[in-house]
């Protein structure tokens, strides 16, 4: 495997530092890793993200941040205040928790409604939906990866990772049989290694979500030499 092949490998990985207890420095080594690595973008919570922008101006590098974190029961003019406050801070993407009592509910004009919320408040930047697989039966996944596509998503992504739901194989397959090809998925949660992201990527992910980022690509390196 070429450094080109590496290359490829880190450009799909959003470099993900979102633990309650992340500090300044932990920010800024993450973001300078992103920078040193390739990483797509560097998400951060809220209160990070003029930092992060800070640090990665002038670079390809983007700052990403969680909207409805992490459980995805904020209201929506909340979610809709907290992409806007991004966007002004510097964030480019978003990362939006399904308000998944609501679509249990099968409340799904409400679920839908705050999605596109959330997109018109961020001027097309990208926006991704988080669906939280673990909670879901084969048939809600399929459902929650439709209404985010209907809603304008342009990407659906596995969990959060925080609540044990990690990224499967089986899950990333349904949710590319649903979007097809004009949406993206986004694995996340649980993606550890090298070959934990390769067969994610082959099952149909676009975007891997990982908070060992550097570890994979390292792996990566050490292998194509």
């Amino acid at each position: 495997m070429s450094k080109l092949y590496v290359s490829k490998l880190a450009n799909i990985i959003d470099h993900t530092i979102i633990k309650s207890d992340a500090t300044q420095i932990e920010i800024a080594q993450a973001c300078q890793d992103a920078v040193q690595y390739g990483f797509s973008a560097v998400f951060v919570n809220p209160c990070r993200v003029k930092y992060a922008a800070t640090l990665l101006h002038g670079t390809s590098i983007k700052v990403g941040v969680p909207i409805g974190f992490p459980t995805g029961a904020n209201t929506t003019s909340t979610k809709v205040f907290e992409a806007q406050e991004g966007l002004m801070n510097g964030a480019e993407e978003f990362d939006m928790v399904l308000n998944i009592g609501a679509f249990k509910d099968g409340n799904y004009a409400f679920v839908r409604n705050d999605i596109e919320m959330v997109i018109n408040a961020i001027s097309g930047k990208i926006c991704k939906v988080i669906i939280e697989t673990q909670l879901l039966t084969e048939w809600e996944i399929k459902k929650a990866c439709l209404l985010a596509k209907e809603a304008g998503a342009h990407l659906v992504k596995s969990n959060t990772g925080l609540f044990g739901g990690s990224a499967t194989i089986k899950d990333i397959e349904t949710m590319r049989g649903v979007v097809g090809n004009e949406t993206g998925v986004k694995a996340s949660g649980g993606i550890k290694t090298l070959q934990d992201a390769l067969l994610l990527l082959q099952a149909g992910a676009t975007r891997l979500g990982c908070s060992k980022s550097v570890d994979i690509i390292k792996e990566y390196e050490i292998i194509s030499k």
